[in-house]
Order: structure tokens, then sequence, then C-alpha cells
């Protein structure tokens, strides 16, 4: 294969949109990578003036199923709920320290402005507050386990 041949076949494979081409030939072997994950080809030619196969592009990827987030979300929604969700991604911890209780229970009643959780992000650790004044009817997540943002903490019914 000449360099002329490489050059044009690198051309090819950037604008094609595939992510690397392995070409083999009975003298050399060619692959060639570019920084795209979607596609990979493995050639096996067996006279050096074939043509190359066509490049068909990846398949788009499915749309993810919902989650479970979801229900909560629709069952809030049923009964009239608020859902308090984490305003950033971190750690949430239902108190201050293992030592001290937590900063609310299911059943208790809580004021605008109340800190209900922390979550640390980056070694800093965040008060959580309520917006709403009402009582928890649920806690949707774990104490000391990672959240997400936007991830419901707190079902709340309102006052």
């Amino acid at each position: 294969m000449e360099i002329k041949e490489i050059q044009d076949l690198i051309k090819f494979v950037a604008k094609s949109g595939v992510s690397e081409v392995s070409i083999e030939r009975d003298d050399f072997k060619i692959t060639i990578k570019t920084g795209k994950e979607q596609t990979v080809i493995n050639t096996t030619l067996p006279a050096p003036q074939a043509a190359l196969p066509p490049v068909q592009p990846a398949p788009a990827p499915e749309a993810p199923k919902p989650s479970a987030g979801k229900e909560d979300k629709a069952e809030a929604t049923e009964q009239n709920l608020v859902t308090i969700k984490s305003p950033m991604i971190g750690t949430f911890y239902r108190s201050s320290s293992p030592d001290n209780p937590p900063f609310v229970n299911v059943g208790d009643e809580i004021r605008s402005g109340q800190v209900l959780c922390i979550i640390e992000a980056m070694k800093l650790f965040n008060e959580i507050e309520s917006e709403v004044a009402g009582r928890i009817v649920k806690i949707l997540a774990e104490d000391a386990s990672p959240v997400e943002y936007d991830q419901p903490l707190f079902l709340v019914e309102p006052l």
C-alpha cells in the first residue's frame, strides 16, 4: 500500500465517523484510530487493490428506562406531597455527626428554613433547609449514601 492510499484511507476514516479501522494484508497490517468512540471495523483484504467495504454508522443508543425515582414523584403528586430534592451532588447525612440524633424523622413537623440534612461535597458540609412547612412523610435517601443533583430526599405533606 502506498503512502497516498494510506492518507486517503485516514481521510475516509475521519469523515466516516468510525473510531477504528484495521486492515491486514499478506505483507502488512494497518490500524487507524480516531478519538471518537462509535464503531470498530476490522477488515482483512485478500488482494492489494480490493475496495474498502461501505462504512455503516453505529445505531443510536436506546433511551434509558425510567427509574424508581419517577414512581416516587408520581406518588408525591397523587398525595399532594412536596418533594425536597438535593441541590447538589455529594454524600447525604441525616445528622451533623454520628453521635448526634438525626435532624428530622418520619412524622416530624418542620418549618420553612429548618435544617433537614447535610450534604458533603468536596469536603464542605452544606446544610439543606426546608423550603416548606409541613410533616415529613418519607425519607428517600439512606444516611451516609451518595446522592445526585435533583435526587428526591424527602416527601413532605404541606401544612
